[in-house]
């Protein structure tokens, strides 16, 4: 966008862009989401910004009114590949947590100074200064929507100390930390939308855009794991492996509209990363006006669009694990996959949820009334150490298929395969396609759930013959037109293909 769409998107407060850039106003010193009610200012006195790690940079400081950091993300890090996407992916999975830039460059494959210079030259901060407004956001939405105690919520948002706490929340929101808690009880958007939580689990509220279709659940609990996964058409619940402990979270759609995260047991270091991977898991970052405009040009998908309006695109928690299942997925039935695996999760590690409160973090107890009370967790995961050898002792089928997800599990456990949400398409089709049994299928299937990608049409997918069979077959058959969002409309042709009332039984599974 040019200055002067931006411009008129706050002029309307446009709330579709809320998170997509942000609005400085040079007379005031503050910056803004487009959408903020208050007046307008003249278009000499505004600049905007691609990050609000830029405005920071440059002086500004977040508005007390519209709360810019209380929006969802920008959809753009899934929309581009390019080394700033990658970086900004990296960085929102707590990437630099633990190594900082040196870890983050080599992720990427670049020196520090390199990478200094494209964050800056992109996105108007360099590395440093965009975590720290990641973790300053993640921060903001612990101290208003959680009881957590102040030194808790610093290191959970990836701070390194107190004092670096305190001084980055004073500069960016003008507030001390307890000043910032206190404003919460005038500030109705950001408090928790449930009641009081049970003692020890941790209650947020996910924001995003528009409409979200609750298929992303539906999609979710036909692929659930027994033991591992939870699911019904409103709820996902499991536990997952990351990398300072095990987290155990639920994520809820209310009937108010509202996604609520439980965090029933997580260790401080991986909140902020975890938080990241459930909103990529249902893609809360995504605009789904802008994309339902795209698709609905489309005659064949336009009824399709009309009646699932605000679809979205499933994501992937651990990108090893959703290797494995999309190999183990193809060309069987979702629910012969969801079988085969739930066979190999036999072998994953026990877990048992706990109640109380843990001493790294918040506690291990269920939200009270919850919906997902009981004991359908049982197992993580298994690693890719272990898969390996369970692989040909519990998988079934041809030999040569057995083969190839024991030489993948292999790879991965000892490190020579290496991928996750810091790859491109191409990239990825790089590590992956001389692997024995990974075909282009999987890497788009891969690029789909691990990266976010939007425009992955997955043209030798049986299913998707289906769906195009389903709502008339004249047109484009690659929907060239609908580029950058052929991934979504891949979603309504699986869903079209699901819903005819003839279709084969035997077809590509989509994972």
């Amino acid at each position: 966008m040019d200055f002067w769409q931006r411009y008129r998107a706050i002029d309307t407060r446009d709330a579709r862009f809320d998170g997509q850039f942000y609005t400085a106003v040079k007379t005031t010193r503050i910056y803004c989401r487009p959408s903020c009610p208050a007046r307008t200012p003249k278009a000499e006195n505004v600049e905007f910004f691609e990050t609000s790690a830029a405005a920071h940079e440059a002086g500004y400081r977040a508005c007390k009114r519209c709360l810019p950091e209380a929006v969802p993300g920008t959809p753009a890090w899934n929309v581009r590949s390019d080394v700033a996407a990658r970086a900004m992916r990296l960085i929102n999975d707590g990437v630099m947590d633990d190594g900082g830039v040196p870890i983050l460059a080599a992720r990427l494959g670049y020196s520090t100074r390199q990478l200094g210079r494209i964050l800056t030259q992109e996105l108007g901060a360099g590395p440093l200064a965009l975590a720290r407004a990641a973790r300053a956001q993640t921060a903001r939405q612990l101290l208003v929507s959680t009881p957590m105690s102040l030194s808790d919520v610093a290191f959970a948002s990836g701070f390194n100390s107190i004092r670096q706490f305190n001084e980055t929340i004073a500069e960016v929101y003008d507030r001390t930390p307890g000043q910032l808690r206190a404003s919460a009880r005038h500030n109705e958007r950001s408090l928790p939308s449930k009641g009081a939580p049970a003692s020890g689990t941790l209650s947020l509220r996910l924001p995003y855009r528009g409409v979200l279709d609750r298929g992303v659940f539906a999609f979710l609990a036909a692929r659930a794991i027994p033991g591992v996964e939870l699911a019904t058409d409103s709820s996902y619940e499991r536990a997952l492996t990351m990398p300072h402990g095990v987290a155990h979270f639920s994520v809820t759609l209310n009937s108010r509209g509202t996604l609520d995260l439980d965090v029933h047991s997580v260790a401080l270091k991986d909140l902020h990363s975890l938080i990241t991977r459930v909103r990529r898991l249902f893609d809360l970052d995504a605009d789904p006006v802008a994309i339902d405009e795209v698709l609905s040009t489309d005659p064949r998908l336009a009824p399709q669009v009309a009646s699932v309006p605000g679809i979205r695109l499933p994501g992937a928690l651990d990108p090893q694990e959703m290797l494995i299942r999309a190999m183990i997925g193809q060309q069987i039935t979702v629910a012969a996959a969801r079988t085969a695996l739930g066979g190999l999760a036999t072998r994953g590690e026990p877990f048992a949820p706990q109640r109380g409160t843990a001493s790294d973090g918040p506690g291990r107890s269920r939200h009270a009334g919850s919906p997902l009370e009981g004991d359908g967790i049982t197992r993580l995961f298994p690693a890719p150490a272990v898969l390996a050898e369970a692989i040909p002792e519990l998988l079934r089928g041809p030999a040569r298929r057995r083969e190839s997800l024991r030489h993948a599990a292999t790879a991965m456990a000892s490190g020579e395969l290496a991928f996750g949400f810091g790859d491109t398409p191409e990239t990825l089709a790089e590590r992956l396609l001389p692997l024995p049994g990974v075909g282009p299928w999987t890497v788009g299937y891969l690029s789909m759930r691990v990266l976010g990608a939007p425009d992955v049409f997955l043209a030798g997918d049986a299913a998707i013959r289906n769906g195009i069979r389903s709502l008339g077959g004249d047109g484009d058959p690659a929907f060239a037109s609908l580029s950058p969002w052929r991934s979504y409309a891949t979603l309504h042709l699986w869903r079209a293909a699901a819903t005819a009332p003839r279709r084969i039984t035997k077809s590509l599974s989509e994972g």
